[in-house]
């Protein structure tokens, strides 16, 4: 009913209240900003304000003359309303237009009252914006939106902007706390701050909730009970996971985690809650950011104490990987599975490395039993090979292995790989570049050993026909892009063991042959890793005349088949089958 009765918005009801004490008033203005926070309701008040007979010595309605008696018993012919979302078409501005012809009969002003009015069609607009260019005297528009920029410019420039700002969560507080002191409700101070959270910085949005929450618990608002009628997830349920982060307590996360969707919350409501959380015990480390959390002084107390137990590497994780999990969240078809992940992730960040090995990546999930395994006590045989003296490599051995393995530039792949223990790969050029003889490490000869490799602890592993065409095939599916052509030609190749360990490689032409011999040695080096086995040999020749196979078409490989399987032979003739 008044400016003092608009709660935040002190600025705003100030300036509005001095235009109408001095009597200097535009004849259009433009109220903008979030949803809730009283753009309708001062526009209303500014009317009233503006055609009151007698107004008081700060600006405010008397609420006692005509025009005042007729406004708040809604009978005033000077003030219209309009709702542009649902009247948005160029008979009703036009028919509104008319409206502004006719001189107000009690008061001053005609005031019109346009809200929403961002959703006017673009017809409509230019038919409004003609008589904003030249408004009668007796005319003054308040437009009102939540959308300030689909609104035309040359609208924008022909009026007096007013921005309003969010409601603060202790502003609401206090202003539901006079709500509940007024209307006899006995509330708690934290179920007043969980309410102004919940409204997100309107209002209208918290006092719907309060007067939900006022009849959901018949007049006593405590926290447990805004939390169970708003199903809002606690904030204990926050400050427990991070703690048992902390100590690694996956398990005990992911029995939580169970329990909290059990309840019927959502997993990405979890994990954006958990961020905000970890977020404010960020700022609770500070006593300077300590006031930027909007909530109350026992909550407070609760981030701060739990942000000396939280260091800055962690909180900085900690929000990196749940920001991740949210970006994600949407395009995953687990949700479940992702949100699980993530909290693994986060209880991971201070866990140490289960391996000190270098080149670990870093995204790997680690133990999650590791106190368990390592209190274990260990086999004879593992203390034996623990306690085994390592030997060193002779210097021929040291020559052999100057040479740098195919395996430490190709891709991986997924064919399964006989580990070799105490092999140690440390490369600084790629494949290609050492082939192409373009680069070269500084400092580096020809010369000088590439790779650093130790030599095997066990006694060189037996391969045959079968293994040997499957780590074939793997190298040449490692192999990198620039190297496909080569690649699929190795394919077509079969290798063939001559006197074990001796291996044959036949070429068709002169011209892959010589592509072989070039990288010659590390494909040798690259199998006798993958078969573990270092005295392995590879030598290369090219095909005779008379053992060049041609390459059968499809219609002969269909022929070959229909004479080795009646059954294709069959299936053939029956159905009348051809090659395409």
């Amino acid at each position: 009913m008044t400016f003092d009765s608009v709660v935040g918005q002190s600025a705003l009801t100030t300036t509005l209240k001095n235009a109408v004490r001095s009597g200097k008033l535009a004849h259009a203005y433009l109220f903008c900003g979030p949803r809730g926070v009283g753009k309708t309701t001062c526009a209303r008040i500014f009317a009233k304000a503006i055609n009151c007979m007698h107004p008081t010595a700060d600006g405010e309605a008397c609420n006692e003359c005509e025009s005042c008696r007729a406004f708040n018993e809604q009978r005033s012919y000077n003030i219209f309303e309009l709702d542009a979302a649902s009247n948005n078409s160029v008979e009703n501005i036009k028919a509104l237009m008319e409206q502004t012809r006719i001189a107000p009969q009690v008061g001053r002003y005609k005031v019109f009252i346009i809200d929403e009015v961002h959703m006017l069609s673009t017809a409509a607009f230019n038919a409004f914006l003609k008589t904003l260019e030249e408004p009668p005297a007796h005319v003054i528009f308040i437009l009102a939106t939540t959308e300030k920029h689909k609104i035309l410019p040359t609208i924008i420039s022909r009026c007096q902007i007013y921005d309003f700002e969010r409601m603060t969560v202790p502003g609401i507080v206090n202003h539901l706390r006079m709500v509940a002191d007024k209307e006899g409700i006995k509330a708690e101070d934290e179920a007043l701050h969980m309410i102004a959270e919940k409204a997100d910085g309107g209002m209208r949005d918290a006092l719907s909730i309060f007067d939900q929450a006022a009849s959901f618990s018949q007049g006593d608002i405590t926290y447990k009970k805004v939390l169970e009628d708003l199903n809002i997830l606690d904030s204990d349920y926050y400050f427990s996971i991070v703690d048992m982060a902390l100590e690694n307590k996956v398990a005990d996360i992911m029995v939580l985690f169970n329990q909290i969707l059990a309840k019927g919350f959502d997993s990405g409501l979890l994990i954006t809650g958990l961020a905000s959380h970890v977020r404010n015990v960020l700022m609770a480390r500070d006593p300077a950011t300590l006031p930027l959390l909007e909530v109350s002084r026992q909550q407070q107390e609760r981030y701060a104490a739990q942000a000396q137990k939280c260091t800055i590497p962690f909180l900085y994780k900690a929000l990196r990987i749940l920001n991740q999990c949210d970006v994600n969240y949407r395009q995953s078809s687990n949700k479940r599975l992702l949100a699980e992940l993530t909290l693994i992730e986060v209880a991971q960040i201070t866990q140490p490395d289960d391996t000190p090995a270098a080149g670990r990546s870093p995204k790997r999930l680690k133990s999650l039993f590791q106190h368990i395994t390592a209190s274990q006590p260990k086999t004879v045989k593992q203390v034996a090979v623990a306690e085994k003296p390592v030997a060193r490599p002779s210097k021929a051995a040291a020559h052999r292995e100057t040479v740098q393995p195919l395996a430490s530039t190709l891709e991986p792949a997924p064919a399964p790989k006989i580990p070799v223990k105490g092999i140690r790969l440390h490369s600084s050029l790629s494949f290609g570049s050492i082939l192409k003889g373009k680069q070269q490490a500084p400092g580096q000869t020809d010369d000088e050993p590439i790779a650093e490799l130790s030599a095997p602890e066990a006694a060189p592993a037996e391969f045959g026909e079968e293994q040997l065409s499957l780590e074939w095939r793997s190298m040449c599916n490692r192999m990198p892009q620039a190297m496909r052509g080569l690649a699929m030609r190795l394919k077509n190749i079969e290798p063939r063991i001559l006197t074990y360990p001796a291996v044959e490689v036949v070429a068709d032409n002169n011209i892959l042959g010589k592509q072989i011999t070039d990288i010659k040695g590390r494909i040798e080096r690259t199998l006798q890793i993958a078969l573990a086995n270092d005295q392995l040999t590879l030598t290369v020749r090219v095909a005779a005349p008379t053992e060049k196979k041609p390459i059968p078409t499809k219609g002969e490989v269909l022929d070959t088949m229909r004479k080795a399987n009646p059954a294709i032979e069959k299936l053939v003739d029956r159905l009348g089958l051809t090659i395409a």
